[in-house]
Formats: structure tokens, C-alpha cells, sequence
């Protein structure tokens, strides 16, 4: 199907997201946290690790909890009656113009970095006692996030057999690099060829490579967030780094959700 000029507008954006290594202000966050990733490296100790890491996991485990895959529909699609949109069903929204659907998911952005930057406050005010139990918190948001902003592209992943597609898209927001966004691409065409043709979606890492999946990522991600969370152990600092980390990632998670599925919703449309 011929592509609009919004549409390929969008479709520059993201090929220009997978070329970058993140904004100015995240290269810049990354340059200045490499003191702290060596001092984790050095001189945090094995348990504390091994804590977060479990954290991370826990977090990552609600992935194959049928429970956690939730969705308020008809509540998005009265945000989307109000906006103009005409759908009955959430799947009706992949046939929606990208630009008002765009308008859509960018609603859901303000509630959720709200919820987790007060999370993120609420738990730095604890200290080290509450840096494991802020992950699972803050996961539980942005996988909320995550769901509403697919359902916004008319994708809603009410399955766990979404999770290769969702742990991509946490890979993301945690890295920022272009490995993790080539990754991520290639669950794009899977997911986008699944939707265009009716079949159902069961991504590129089912079974032993998903395990496997499972295995490392928490240890990727919680990597990129001890340094960060281990700011909060300031004292009187620890309530905002707190909610500015979550914040910062909540930002990220919606920034490389948005760009997936806008790839995957140009993708399908080209493919029907």
C-alpha cells in the first residue's frame, strides 16, 4: 500500500533513531556515569549485584504472567473518539491516519512518567533498603506504558507471547545502542509480517534462546541501572535522583516503544 508523506515522514525519523546512539543530553549521561560504572565494577559488592539482578529478573518475570497482560480498551478508545478517531475495536486503529494516532500514544506518556517519577521519589527516600524494590515498580509502569502505546497503533499485546517483542523494546530504552535497535528491527519485521498476513505472532526467541534472552538481559539492564539507582544512597539526594532516573527511564521506554511500533505499523501497511 502507497505510503502518505506523513507516513514517510516517520519512516526517515526512524531510520535516523537507528542510526543514533541516543540524544545529546543521553550521550551525555552516559559519558558522565563512566566513573560509576568502574566504581560498580570495583567496589559494589557481589550481593548487592546479585540483588538487583534478582530485582531485574522479578520484574522481567511478569512477562510470562498472563495477569500482567492487561489493557483498559474501551478507555483508549474513547481518548480516541475524542481525538477524531473511529475505530469499535482496538485493532481497528492500525487502519487510523499515523499522525492522529501519534497524537493518541503521546497522551499516555504524561500519566505514566508522572506515576513512575513519584515512584522513583517515594523509594529514594529509603535508600539502599528500597533500590531493589523500586525496580519491579518501575518495570510494572513502563510495561503499562509499553501495552498503551502499542494499543495506540492498534497492536494490543494482551499475550505473553509478546514478550520477545517487549524484552526488545526494554533493551532498548536500558542501552540506547544500535545493536540493541537492529535487534529490536528485526522483532519489527517478524511482528509486522504476523499482523499483515493474520498469523499469530511468536517472535524470533521463543523456547531455549528466549530462556536464554532471560538469562542475560536482566544482567544488561540492571547493569545500566545500578549505576544510576546508586546515586540515591546520598543522603538528602536520594529522593530526587530517584524520581529522576525513573523518569529518565520511563522517557526512554515510551521514546523506543513509539519508534517500534510506528515501524511495525508503516511495515504492515507496506506489506498488506
Amino acid at each position: 500500500m502507497r505510503l502518505s508523506d506523513y507516513e514517510k515522514q516517520v519512516l526517515r525519523e526512524i531510520e535516523a533513531w537507528q542510526r543514533d546512539d541516543g540524544t545529546a543530553l543521553v550521550r551525555a549521561i552516559s559519558w558522565a556515569m563512566l566513573p560509576v560504572d568502574w566504581l560498580v565494577d570495583s567496589f559494589v559488592p557481589d550481593r548487592v549485584t546479585d540483588q538487583l539482578g534478582e530485582a531485574v529478573g522479578q520484574a522481567l518475570g511478569m512477562l510470562s504472567d498472563t495477569a500482567a497482560w492487561t489493557l483498559d480498551a474501551p478507555g483508549l478508545l474513547r481518548r480516541a473518539a475524542e481525538l477524531g478517531i473511529t475505530a469499535e475495536r482496538t485493532e481497528d486503529l492500525r487502519d487510523a491516519d499515523l499522525e492522529l494516532l501519534d497524537s493518541l500514544a503521546l497522551q499516555t506518556l504524561a500519566e505514566n512518567s508522572l506515576l513512575a517519577t513519584l515512584e522513583g521519589g517515594g523509594m529514594g527516600l529509603g535508600g539502599p533498603a528500597l533500590i531493589a524494590a523500586d525496580i519491579p515498580l518501575l518495570f510494572a509502569i513502563n510495561f503499562r506504558l509499553l501495552l498503551q502505546i502499542g494499543a495506540s497503533y492498534g497492536f494490543a499485546m494482551q499475550s505473553p507471547d509478546y514478550r520477545d517483542l517487549v524484552l526488545a523494546i526494554f533493551n532498548v530504552a536500558a542501552s540506547g545502542t544500535r545493536e540493541a535497535k537492529s535487534s529490536a528491527m528485526r522483532e519489527v519485521s517478524v511482528a509486522a509480517a504476523s499482523f499483515a498476513h493474520d498469523f499469530t505472532y511468536s517472535g524470533r526467541g521463543m523456547g531455549d534462546t528466549f530462556r536464554n534472552q532471560n538469562r542475560h538481559l536482566p544482567r544488561e539492564i540492571g547493569k545500566n541501572l545500578l549505576g544510576r539507582k546508586l546515586a540515591q544512597l546520598v543522603p538528602l539526594a536520594g529522593a530526587a535522583v530517584g524520581a529522576g532516573v525513573n523518569y529518565w527511564f520511563t522517557q526512554q521506554t515510551a521514546a523506543a516503544a513509539r519508534m517500534i511500533f510506528r515501524a511495525i505499523y508503516i511495515e504492515r501497511r507496506e506489506r498488506v
